[in-house]
């Protein structure tokens, strides 16, 4: 019986990628792989054909060979193997199929890295301005010091699997496939602990809380990520830490808002300083007082900028700038004398007193007027 043609076998162009032809090939060997297709003679011999399609395909010189001789350039066998195709052992087929999903490698050592760990830490606005030297408490795992990360109890190294012999994988014969899994004995490590220690049941690494100490430097910003290099989980058996990440989140401040470096403070100032000038004292970040000269006529929402009294720029090189928002108060539970004054400062004004208001109304009775017309 001639064979079908490779290409035609794996369902894809003779012009398909190495890529597009791997994909084909793991679609079509799940489909028809025997341990799904229990006792189907088809299945099988599918599943026999589509390997010897994608191990000739899949190499560019034995490609180049088919798509120039076909069958002929090897009717000794692929790659010179008389009387058919050799699969090799199930393990071959699992790791093509599935090897770069499952880490792209088998782990064949007992050590593995420590978990990195995250800790959430909130700091005031002047903190952030300032910087400081926190002091945290980390619930983690360390080195056991009892076995010195051995996980044996008296501290020797681990001994190698007698059931794997060191491969951490064991292979049981099913038909013409050999089939490789785990070792059940050291669960894939290679290595058996005989005794293991008490304080760590074996792994190496015991349950602690640590206290670090963290400089928090200034000008922080909210979101900051500080990266604790080996300060994560310990590995097991003596494998490398992980990292500890803390993130910075800073406090909400009752006087200021933050935008970058620059502050912003608003600013309520009475009816009078704001008709007739003069000066006012408002707080800065660093605890001190600064000066602001009202001039006499200041409106609402008009804008005082404060030089080098913002934030400290990260790493302290420089200072940004503040800004005050002006609030003009309207004055409330006035006294029957301060009502007379008022309604006489009204009568005096010739509308030169508010300009806004009399030129606001001034172009409503025009529209009116245009409106009657």
């Amino acid at each position: 019986m001639a064979k079908r043609d490779y290409y035609e076998v794996l369902g894809v162009q003779r012009t398909a990628s190495a890529t597009e032809l791997k994909a084909a090939y793991r679609k079509l060997a799940m489909r028809h792989h025997p341990d799904r297709n229990p006792g189907d003679k088809a299945a099988e011999h599918r599943f026999k054909e589509i390997n010897e399609a994608y191990e000739i395909l899949k190499d560019e010189q034995r490609r180049a060979a088919y798509d120039q001789f076909g069958h002929a350039a090897f009717e000794g066998g692929p790659g010179g193997r008389p009387g058919g195709f050799d699969f090799g052992s199930f393990a071959d087929v699992f790791d093509d199929l599935f090897g770069e999903f499952m880490g792209a490698g088998r782990r064949r050592g007992a050590q593995t890295r420590g978990a990195d760990l995250r800790y959430n830490l909130e700091i005031t606005l002047e903190e952030a301005f300032t910087g400081k030297q926190a002091q945290i408490r980390v619930p983690t795992t360390i080195r056991c010091e009892v076995c010195n990360a051995t996980g044996s109890a008296k501290g020797a190294p681990p001994g190698v699997c007698p059931s794997c012999r060191g491969a951490g994988r064991v292979r049981a014969q099913q038909g013409f496939f050999t089939i490789e899994r785990t070792c059940p004995t050291c669960s894939g490590t290679g290595r058996v602990i005989s005794d293991p220690c008490e304080a760590c049941g074996g792994s190496g690494r015991v349950h602690r809380e640590k206290t670090l100490s963290v400089t928090i430097p200034q000008g922080v910003e909210d979101g900051t990520r500080i990266r604790l290099t080996g300060e994560g989980e310990a590995g097991t058996r003596g494998g490398a830490p992980g990292d500890l990440y803390i993130f910075v989140s800073v406090a909400p401040h009752r006087m200021f808002k933050r935008e970058a470096s620059n502050l912003y403070c608003r600013v309520p100032i009475p009816l009078t300083t704001a008709a007739l000038g003069g000066q006012i004292e408002v707080p800065t970040i660093d605890g001190r007082r600064a000066r602001l000269q009202v001039p006499a006529g200041t409106q609402t929402g008009h804008r005082f900028r404060l030089r080098n009294k913002g934030m400290t720029e990260l790493h302290g090189r420089a200072r940004a700038d503040m800004f005050c928002e002006i609030v003009v108060e309207t004055p409330v539970n006035l006294t029957r004398r301060q009502q007379e004054l008022l309604r006489e400062f009204e009568q005096a004004g010739n509308g030169a007193t508010n300009p806004e208001s009399e030129g606001f109304f001034a172009k409503v009775k025009e529209l009116w007027d245009e409106l009657r017309d």
